[in-house]
């Protein structure tokens, strides 16, 4: 397992964008026979991410993204599919801040012996703010000598928001999860959640009524934010004392205008929004059902199975089962 070098204390404040305006270049490092599904995600986070600002950014693009090989023009991938990519000789650093992703794929073995590529890497590394390889790009990386540099927002106390929680700190972030991490940093939470949702749209579960209420017209911001919180900490105890400071409101009121906007109680809510992410999951992972209990803040296996009968009329496992015919969204 790669272990992953965050950035020291010090310097995570700069090194990611602070300025709702400022570009971010976006390099993303091909080679022939690379993976192409990972980095087609990439490009088209950054570009709908471009497209839901382009009327706060009065034209300017927000994200500049390239694609960049040793040689650059055409580059194969390992389905075929031709890219045209840029020289890294004829590309040139910014005082904007640049963002370095390297492609994964069969090819990556034979361009981790390009001596031009790890020059050009040793060149880059330290100017970039972050150095995510995809997969089998580590061996880039290793190669030059170089370690990976993952977004500090995964090891900045926030990982509790990550919608599969509990990953190891020595677990290298997926570059998907990467990228939209970047964007709620830049743009905020519900841009992100946008995006996220136009290239992967979730699977939905009998549970995803109940969530969806707290993005009707009539719900008000602050009991929306506490909606959104509930849904981003379900992997941990909550009190309904905390979601009310968060809404600013004392308990009583808080119950009231929760009760009232959303239709259920917090409670029931939280309960809903962890039942949810339960049958996710349980069809977009392999992960056993009682670490998928403990990450969704349902405590083990067994509770998770009284739930699934109580609400579902199944257990985990026949639901897993049931779902296992249909295509899963993108990771």
């Amino acid at each position: 397992m790669e272990r992953v070098h965050p950035l020291p204390l010090g310097a995570r404040q700069s090194a990611m964008p602070t300025r709702a305006s400022a570009m971010t270049r976006v390099d993303i490092t091909l080679f022939n026979d690379f993976a192409l599904p990972k980095v087609a995600a990439l490009i088209e986070i950054f570009h709908k991410a471009n497209v839901l600002t382009a009327s706060q950014q009065a034209g300017r693009v927000r994200y500049d993204v390239s694609l960049l090989s040793v040689a650059g023009g055409r580059i194969a991938s390992s389905s075929s599919v031709f890219v045209w990519t840029e020289s890294i000789d004829s590309h040139r650093g910014t005082n904007d801040t640049h963002l370095l992703f390297i492609a994964g794929g069969s090819g990556a073995q034979e361009a981790s012996g390009d001596e031009r590529l790890r020059i050009w890497l040793r060149h880059r590394h330290p100017f970039s703010a972050i150095v995510h390889p995809i997969a089998e790009g580590r061996l880039l990386l290793e190669a030059a000598g170089l370690p990976s540099r993952y977004c500090p927002l995964f090891h900045d106390g926030n990982e509790a928001r990550d919608p599969y929680p509990a990953r190891s700190r020595n677990e290298a972030p997926a570059a998907v999860r990467t990228a939209l991490r970047i964007i709620e940093k830049d743009l905020g939470p519900e841009l992100a959640r946008q995006v996220a949702e136009s290239i992967a749209p979730q699977r939905q579960t009998p549970f995803s009524a109940s969530i969806a209420r707290s993005v009707a017209p009539h719900v008000s911001e602050k009991i929306m934010a506490s909606a959104r919180w509930l849904e981003a900490n379900v992997d941990r105890p909550i009190s309904v004392d905390e979601a009310a400071r968060l809404a600013a409101m004392s308990e009583r009121n808080f119950l009231r205008r929760f009760k009232n906007e959303i239709g259920l109680t917090p409670s029931d809510y939280l309960l809903r929004a962890r039942l949810n992410m339960s049958c996710r999951m349980l069809v977009e992972s392999r992960l056993p059902v009682d670490k998928i209990a403990r990450r969704c803040g349902i405590g083990s296996g067994g509770q998770l199975a009284k739930l699934f009968r109580k609400y579902l009329a199944t257990t985990p496992t026949d639901y897993r089962l049931s779902k296992e015919a249909s295509p899963s969204p993108l990771a």
